[in-house]
């Protein structure tokens, strides 16, 4: 016999809850441990690039923050004050994965000028550049997510929160609602692919005349210290854009399908909408865990620096015993 109703509603319930706890202590440590380790400086990385992983590891801390970790924290601690606690947290929630899915844009954008675009590449790729950048991004998303605060009701308790009935009745809501599914996350996940297909191409051409030149020169085949450079600062790009990709690519569909069809309201908790955008939050929050384990895989020197950050307690516990 298959489940119940009630059974498959207490299966998705406690999936969820053990779901968030894994990744509130994942994400808020893995995040952490990104901002200090490239914040340093020492990984071997552009001060460009640094601004904009150390930009996204921040976005990320927060993404986790506020669509995880106060999960737990808001029944305990702002219950009473449910009214703005509730809206400002589903504000903060918006605002921090917008950060962290255009700061994943003007990465890829900035990689794709860096390799496809040499001629613009000295006057983009640059540090003022990527501040401003990064504090625009900051910025805007906080601004076009102010209205969520006026979007959302407590409900259950007074432990979470919905969007109120007029958020998908009212014209303005209604327009709001695409405006907002297209910037995010529509529009920058096709800008993603578009980018990654591009400096794909760019790749592939540039490669293919070097080694026929190189032939051409050389009259052997020979490695290329270029190329092998260019191999090297492409995997970290493409390894961050393809996890954003797999991990949106639920959320995307569901968006589209949902405003297409404005199938926004389901039966019940254990109808299949519910259960594939359950499944499709947790991809999208599982996406603010994954870019520190990115960049340990691909770049030794973060290895060796995370490694030196693990053992300097011990080591500096062992310089005070020997005193």
């Amino acid at each position: 016999m298959g489940l119940s109703v009630y059974q498959r509603i207490l299966i998705s319930w406690k999936v969820q809850y053990y779901f968030r706890y894994i990744i509130a202590v994942i994400g808020l440590l893995s995040n952490l441990v990104a901002i200090v380790v490239l914040g340093r400086g020492k990984c071997g990385l552009s001060r460009c690039i640094t601004h904009y992983m150390v930009a996204m590891a921040a976005a990320d801390l927060l993404a986790v923050f506020c669509n995880v970790a106060i999960f737990y924290l808001y029944a305990a601690i702002f219950r009473h004050v449910h009214t703005i606690a509730c809206t400002l947290q589903q504000v903060m929630a918006f605002v921090s994965l917008d950060c962290s899915v255009w700061l994943t844009v003007a990465f890829t954008f900035d990689r794709f000028v860096a390799i496809c675009c040499q001629d613009f590449k000295n006057r983009y790729c640059t540090v003022r550049i990527a501040r401003v950048a990064i504090a625009t991004v900051y910025v805007v998303s906080l601004m076009r997510n102010i209205p969520y605060y006026f979007a959302f009701e407590p409900y259950y308790g007074n432990v979470e929160c919905m969007e109120k009935p007029e958020y998908f009745s009212h014209p303005g809501w209604i327009a709001f609602s695409w405006i907002h599914n297209i910037l995010t996350p529509l529009l920058p996940f096709f800008v993603i692919v578009l980018l990654n297909i591009l400096t794909v191409r760019s790749i592939v051409v540039a490669s293919r005349a070097r080694r026929k030149l190189r032939a051409h020169v050389s009259g052997e085949k020979q490695e290329d210290p270029e190329i092998e450079s260019r191999r090297k600062s492409i995997i970290l790009l493409f390894c961050v854009s393809g996890s954003f990709i797999l991990l949106w690519l639920t959320e995307v569909m569901l968006r589209i399908y949902s405003d297409i069809a404005n199938s926004h309201y389901v039966p019940n908790w254990a109808h299949p909408m519910t259960m594939a955008n359950t499944a499709g939050n947790m991809l999208k929050i599982l996406s603010s865990c994954t870019n520190t384990f990115i960049y340990v895989m691909t770049q030794s020197k973060v290895r060796d620096e995370l490694k030196n950050a693990i053992k300097y307690p011990s080591t500096m516990c062992l310089k005070l015993v020997r005193r």
